[in-house]
């Protein structure tokens, strides 16, 4: 866990952010919440200013790493390379584990991300063929992915550079499941990590070939995970609030990365500071809240996430080692 002052174990100074540079996406992925704006009321559609990045920096100098992608495609930013500058001249790590599609990007771009040193990218490619690809990812191409990563790796090899480590995320659904081994032996020619994903809407195109899913998964749904094994699929996102808070492109804290419902400070971290935002007295609540301390609330967004409530009917606190 990060460090807490003493005596507190609800407020910390994590070395470590999320900070959504783009919440902006060109695709509409027919389950994502960016899609149906159901996050607009609470992280809205904006980029990062490379001068709010560059006062943060200044202001938290015990900055360390950030990841930068959410709900949004960080590539849609046009400060993002003016970003990664500003990043490395501070000695901040840039990630993108969380995700991006890789659909729209200049040489250019995909240069500094490799300049840079970008940790790592993951990228969503559910399939192995543009028509299987696109049934999910509408507006996207297959192809264009595909290139851009060869783009990337003609750069690490141009500049000597291991990062960023690439990985193919594949969400399983009923139209795509038989190209798994096609993906992942693709994904292998390219230097890239594979690791497939549930879907967390069960009600588009469910799997059909459950036994090939459970042989790669396990499970054939999150649903199923759940039955067998009491936990939401998600369930160490909660950590986040701890380890990887939440801070919207535009300084809102949003605690998690799957938080969409509300704020969690009246402060913002551009305009009041970083720390008084992840500290402030509804983080410090949630974060009872989620070891079991405090009772919930209706103004703490966790009292309408699933994960929480899951908690609440087995009792599977957050514990701080």
């Amino acid at each position: 866990m990060p460090d807490a002052p003493r005596g507190d174990t609800l407020s910390f100074q994590p070395s470590t952010i999320r900070l959504e540079v783009s919440s902006h996406c060109q695709l509409r992925c027919p389950s994502c919440p960016t899609t149906t704006k159901a996050i607009q009321p609470a992280v809205g559609s904006g980029f990062l200013k490379p001068a709010d990045f560059r006062a943060l920096l200044e202001a938290n100098p015990w900055l360390r790493e950030i990841e930068m992608s959410n709900y949004g495609e960080i590539f849609l930013n046009p400060g993002l390379v003016e970003i990664l500058q500003i990043a490395q001249e501070h000695g901040v790590r840039m990630d993108a584990g969380n995700g991006v599609n890789l659909n729209t990007v200049s040489e250019a771009v995909l240069e500094a991300v490799v300049k840079y040193r970008v940790l790592s990218l993951t990228c969503s490619i559910d399939g192995a063929s543009n028509e299987t690809y696109s049934q999910y990812r509408v507006r996207g191409n297959f192809d264009t992915v595909i290139a851009n990563i060869r783009t990337i790796n003609r750069f690490k090899a141009l500049h000597g550079s291991q990062l960023p480590k690439l990985r193919w995320q594949f969400v399983v659904f009923g139209h795509n499941e038989h190209e798994l081994p096609a993906a992942r032996k693709l994904a292998a020619e390219l230097g890239m990590e594979f690791r497939s994903k549930l879907s967390w809407d069960a009600d588009f195109s469910p799997v059909r070939d459950q036994a090939l899913v459970r042989g790669e998964l396990g499970f054939v749904s999150r649903q199923e995970y759940k039955e067998r094994t009491g936990k939401v699929y998600m369930v160490d996102i909660c950590h986040q609030l701890w380890l990887q808070p939440q801070v919207n492109w535009d300084g809102k804290i949003l605690g998690c990365g799957r938080n969409f419902w509300g704020d969690f400070a009246a402060e913002n971290a551009f305009k009041d500071g970083l720390l008084p935002s992840l500290n402030s007295e509804k983080m410090r609540y949630a974060r009872g809240m989620l070891m079991g301390e405090n009772e919930p609330r209706e103004d703490i967004p966790c009292t309408t996430c699933e994960v929480y409530k899951n908690r609440q009917k087995t009792a599977l606190w957050v514990k701080l080692s």
